[in-house]
């Protein structure tokens, strides 16, 4: 199948007329509330300046879609412990190494004290030191969403078909259905009124449309797996105003292109082989059932985890930062009093402002968008 080139889904003109239909679509008596999961539909929001495109009854709520940002500060905390009681190298994706543990601690701070923290941009290159440095004990600091989690489990199998009796990991992986059924189920009133959701696109290619049925079935509410280009997201407003106004939901699909109902088989084979579901903590979303993933028992022994105790502090969150009433959907990043004054990019004191796909971050960066922009 031939993929357009990019240039296709961003096409000014074709934005503003699918705004125009938008506009024309919608009931001006009443609002539509939709909230988009994944952060980095917020951050093509804001970067595109789509929400100045479309009418104000079309508001944008933005979800907890962000896996550094929902990694409590206890598993942070956890982290730094591992790599600061041990003498081990503890291997991290480079957006985690800023994200503030307690006590304005962070990985990037223990790391200029002497810890071993390496930046990876792979798993693969955990497991390669693991190969060439079988004298050090290598630590996969492991975190993300389904979209992460099957190369996790790649350098699981690697390592135990390659006896790297070196090699751990610390598991984080978590799952997103469980976060919006949070989300839906909310008691009130901290339960959100939504219309509709833009379900997560590259998780969405890992596990299909299909995991999604329970929030119509259940919840009456639209979802659409959106891409992550200007017209991806609009054709996808589109499509749940329309429901809205006809009193139908359903789950449906815009990014065929790379998403279909039943997902990535072979990814979510890997998953299963490699892990186990277990309760885990999302930052303020709270202690969530079927949310997280732990090493099979078949790879206990690569779990980091039981491989090495580690005494930790009490756990501090910064005093006035709104990141977990950010991640439900409560307030938006302006609401926060240290929004910009003084947690910024340079700055950050809150998770939302370090990762690239946080909410906090994109408000900061597009700030000053007020139109789309090729």
């Amino acid at each position: 199948m031939s993929i357009p080139s990019l240039a296709v889904f961003r096409d000014p003109t074709l934005a503003r007329r699918l705004a125009a239909t938008i506009a024309a679509t919608i009931d001006p008596a009443r609002k539509y509330r939709f909230m988009e999961f994944c952060g980095g539909h917020t951050h093509a929001i804001f970067r595109y300046g789509l929400a100045q495109l479309l009418p104000p009854q079309v508001q944008f709520i933005h979800g907890p879609g962000c896996p550094i940002c929902v990694l409590p500060i206890n598993r942070l905390d956890h982290a730094i412990a591992l790599a600061t009681q041990h003498e081990i190298t503890l291997c991290s994706y480079g957006d985690a190494l800023r994200v503030p543990a307690s006590h304005r601690r962070s990985l990037l701070t223990a790391k200029a004290a002497g810890a071993d923290i390496r930046v990876i941009y792979s798993t693969q290159d955990a497991v390669q030191l693991a190969r060439t440095q079988p004298e050090r004990h290598i630590v996969l600091f492991a975190i993300g969403f389904e979209t992460t989690t099957p190369p996790t489990a790649v350098a699981l199998h690697l390592a135990r078909a390659e006896r790297l009796h070196n090699f751990s990991v610390f598991c984080n992986h978590v799952l997103t259905p469980a976060a919006l059924r949070c989300i839906l189920s909310a008691p009130t009133p901290q339960r959100l009124e939504l219309d509709g959701i833009l379900a997560p696109s590259h998780v969405s290619t890992i596990i299909g449309t299909q995991p999604y049925n329970f929030v119509t079935e259940e919840f009456q509410i639209p979802i659409i797996v959106t891409g992550f280009e200007p017209l991806d997201v609009l054709q996808s407003v589109l499509s749940l105003v329309q429901q809205c106004n006809r009193g139908i939901c359903r789950v449906d699909n815009q990014y065929t292109r790379a998403v279909t109902a039943a997902g990535n088989r072979k990814a979510q084979a890997l998953m299963a082989s490699a892990f186990a579901i277990r309760p885990f903590e999302w930052r303020g979303l709270g202690q969530l059932p079927q949310s997280g993933l732990t090493l099979a028992t078949e790879f206990a022994n690569f779990d980091a985890e039981l491989r090495f105790s580690v005494t930790l502090t009490t756990t501090k969150e910064v005093s006035g930062c709104a990141c977990p009433d950010i991640l439900r959907g409560i307030k938006q990043p302006p609401e926060c009093q240290l929004f910009g004054k003084p947690c910024c990019p340079e700055n950050p004191l809150g998770a939302c402002m370090v990762s690239a796909e946080g909410a906090c971050a994109a408000y900061w960066q597009y700030r000053t968008n007020t139109i789309i922009k090729t």
